[in-house]
């Protein structure tokens, strides 16, 4: 199936999409009518394809990307709204909810592969977070970011998790107390996204970021990447306490020794991700 096959809705489409390019599996949010917002089915799909990636070996990578003009308007308002009628006025499904999207998003991080970021239109709110919770991001120049939650009266506290840990404290705060959109080019300055392509290329500059990747030795990957989530919340010496413990670990794997190995011989190096 190719990717423009895989990214055209038809009624009977499913709200995500899932292909495999390779060795890279891209999933597709497929909401466009409801501007892809993250309903609680969006949410649980999203979850539980997160965690087949994880346990197929086949897979080396992952791309989350979206169909029509918004990437992602975050949650489903309506759907929220519906539970102000419940006897507690909604809040357990509230607390579900939010509970269930922080999940989510973390799961990404501990994927023990790489996820980026195709973002082809607007980014709001929890669609936002999601782009910030992603390892990498390629937005189109057409893409637009904003925690636009102090417009309604709901301050986007969720989405600034994510998004504090990827940009600067004061541009994080500009975003969530203003609400007002960021272009792409301004979120590649802040460091929320990594690269800003022309509008209609950023899912294949997506897949190709993701296959360069994918490349590298799985098990290595791995290491890094929780590596990198563990010694950003520690402080100086402990951070590379644990870094220099990781490096110890990593230099009696296979795979160090075989990259060694072949850097030193001047060929290309076997992986065999241990």
């Amino acid at each position: 199936m190719s990717v423009h096959a895989a990214r055209a809705p038809s009624p009977q489409s499913p709200i995500l999409l899932r292909e495999i390019v390779g060795s890279v599996a891209v999933l597709t949010l497929n909401r466009p009518a409801a501007r892809n917002s993250l309903s609680e089915a969006m949410i649980g799909q999203l979850h539980a394809s997160l965690n087949a990636i994880a346990e197929d070996k086949h897979i080396r990578a992952a791309v989350i990307a979206a169909n029509g003009p918004a990437f992602s308007a975050g949650h489903d308002l309506k759907e929220l709204t519906a539970r102000r009628t419940d006897a507690d006025r909604g809040r357990a499904y509230f607390a579900q909810i939010m509970t269930a999207c922080s999940a989510m998003m973390q799961a990404i991080v501990r994927l023990p592969k790489p996820v980026v970021a195709a973002v082809q239109g607007i980014a709001t709110a929890a669609g936002c977070q999601l782009v910030a919770s992603c390892d990498l991001a390629i937005a189109s120049d057409e893409a637009k970011f904003a925690t636009p939650g102090v417009d309604i009266g709901l301050f986007c506290s969720t989405p600034m998790v994510a998004l504090s840990r990827n940009v600067p404290r004061k541009q994080a705060m500009e975003m969530l107390l203003t609400g007002e959109p960021v272009t792409a080019e301004r979120a590649h300055e802040i460091g929320l996204v990594n690269r800003v392509v022309p509008a209609g290329t950023e899912l294949g500059a997506a897949i190709e970021l993701a296959q360069q990747v994918a490349l590298k030795s799985a098990y290595t990957i791995k290491l890094g990447k929780e590596a990198f989530y563990r010694q950003a919340d520690m402080s100086l010496a402990d951070a590379y306490r644990y870094a220099a413990e990781v490096m110890t670990e990593n230099m009696m794997a296979r795979d160090a020794e075989e990259g060694i190995k072949a850097f030193i011989e001047k060929r290309a190096p076997t992986w065999r991700d241990e």
